[in-house]
């Protein structure tokens, strides 16, 4: 008998052993799981922050690429607006001159000025007949409109308006039927 007491004695002195040594090694566990996770959320946090700082610097890149692009198609604009009133003035001049009296070389020289003009990005806009537009034309008068198809709509064009890679530099100054 004395050896089942005793072997129950040291049974249960083995439980204990094992219950203390099983709630050491699960308090360590739970210490390195909490580091672990520390570590994980800092690895997460850093990550987080390495993506948008490269998202910012490849949105930087493309917008600085953009505004180059937008700088030299516009580079040339202050150019080209100050020779607008010239071949207005040519304009003028041909609309009004007598048969023959401007030469052929003359004409030449001008349609290849416009010529290098266009190709440059510039044209002229097309406004009689079509609807008024605020961001393309700018109203220098009003009359009654001789139908109602015809209100609201350009009649006379007094001075051409041009874009230049798509932008006005120069808006239609024209006659609106109200």
């Amino acid at each position: 008998m004395e050896n089942k007491e005793e072997l129950q004695v040291e049974e249960q002195e083995i439980i204990q052993d094992t219950a203390n040594q099983t709630e050491e090694v699960v308090e360590p566990a739970v210490e390195e799981k909490t580091e672990a996770e520390k570590l994980q959320a800092e690895v997460y946090e850093l990550k987080d922050k390495y993506l948008r700082l490269y998202s910012d610097f490849d949105n930087f890149r493309k917008r600085t690429a953009k505004e180059k692009i937008d700088m030299i198609q516009s580079a040339s604009a202050g150019v080209i607006t100050d020779m607008l009133p010239v071949i207005d003035d040519y304009e003028r001049a041909l609309s009004n001159a007598a048969e023959g009296e401007i030469s052929e070389g003359i004409q030449l020289i001008f349609n290849k000025l416009l010529a290098t003009l266009t190709s440059k990005g510039l044209k002229a806009m097309e406004a009689k007949g079509e609807i008024f537009d605020a961001e393309l034309h700018e109203a220098i008068t009003q009359f009654p409109a001789p139908t109602e198809e015809d209100k609201g709509k350009v009649f006379d064009v007094i001075e051409k308006g041009y874009l230049l890679n798509d932008k006005v530099i120069r808006f239609a100054k024209v006659v609106v039927a109200s």
